[in-house]
């Protein structure tokens, strides 16, 4: 897409300008944004949007600038509500009030059975169910209570989403594509006690609505090879990265052989008892990207181990899947 073609939208931050950009260059650092210093301003991208900060006697100009309304309004939300943490206003030129949140669809149940003796499938009914395709692993999968009309997550008058609360309140929890079609998306659902979400698809009758949020989560990793590491949440993920990937990839995972199904006879995958040992026990050489997701435990003890392997931040992932 062109550079006149992009979607954008200005603001202003007219008091505390000057915390405002503070505030943002503590958050490009924390989330390892690229910024630069050019005659047009700080430039910062940010998944999906560019923005561009102009420091004047009159406060601190803004501009996002995204390839489509989807990534602008949500980058427009995230910045908004950022500086609102700390008590800093943006007046935007245009919001678009009453809007859906970004990236929301809404679809309904079309039915739920068993995928493998630990997981549910859940077939969700979407219109636009092919821009799930590509872009994003994941997605947000968002449920209403299943005894009261739903109320779903809209742009508010400053530009931030107003999420509904109280009763009306949404589960919110992050699923991973299992499959789809033109106007049909599938989940895998870790099936465990105490969960809202399997309760609530165990109970909801085909037709109940729900609303899909996304895509996002990042693609396929880059590398070669890819190395993955997962615990039994981590199982769809693992699958489609696996279907999805052009390079070698390989794969340990401490799910049971049972919802491992047609992995058991993959020679890419091995099934472990202790992922940490796994990973140890694994070298990604000068092109391979290591990927970890599990339980935060594990998370945050792969990322420390990497970080003192000397892996560059860019060649690994060690996400909590769970805590």
């Amino acid at each position: 897409m062109g550079i006149e073609e992009m979607h954008r939208t200005r603001g202003r931050v007219v008091e505390r300008a000057g915390d405002a950009m503070a505030a943002l260059r503590a958050c490009a650092s924390e989330w390892d944004l690229a910024v630069s210093e050019t005659a047009e301003g700080v430039i910062m991208d940010l998944p999906g949007a560019r923005l561009v900060l102009q420091p004047t006697g009159t406060g601190l100009g803004i501009e996002i600038a995204a390839p489509d309304d989807v990534h602008l309004r949500s980058a427009q939300d995230n910045l908004t509500e950022v500086l609102a943490g700390g008590g800093i206003e943006i007046g935007w030129e245009d919001v678009a009030a009453g809007a859906l949140a970004p990236g929301l669809s809404i679809g309904e149940v079309i039915s739920c059975g068993q995928s493998a003796p630990g997981f549910l499938r859940l077939r969700v009914g979407l219109a636009d169910a092919g821009r799930f395709a590509s872009a994003g692993l994941h997605f947000r999968l968002l449920l209403p209570p299943l005894d009261r009309d739903p109320i779903w997550p809209q742009i508010g008058k400053t530009a931030r989403v107003d999420w509904p609360e109280g009763a009306d309140a949404l589960h919110r929890a992050v699923y991973t594509v299992a499959d789809l079609g033109t106007d049909w998306i599938d989940m895998d659902i870790f099936d465990h006690p105490d969960s809202p979400t399997c309760t609530w698809v165990r109970d909801a009758a085909p037709g109940a609505p729900v609303g899909i949020m996304g895509p996002g989560g990042g693609w396929v990793p880059e590398g070669d090879p890819v190395l993955l590491f997962g615990d039994e949440t981590a199982l769809p993920a693992i699958l489609r990265i696996l279907r999805l990937s052009e390079n070698e990839v390989r794969a340990w995972v401490t799910a049971s052989p049972e919802d491992l199904s047609a992995l058991n006879a993959d020679p890419r995958v091995e099934r472990v008892d202790d992922l940490l040992a796994a990973l140890a026990g694994t070298d990604p050489g000068e092109a391979g990207f290591v990927w970890v997701a599990a339980g935060e435990r594990i998370a945050r003890e792969a990322r420390r181990h990497l970080t003192e392997r000397g892996l560059p931040r860019d060649r690994f992932s060690a996400v909590a899947y769970w805590r």
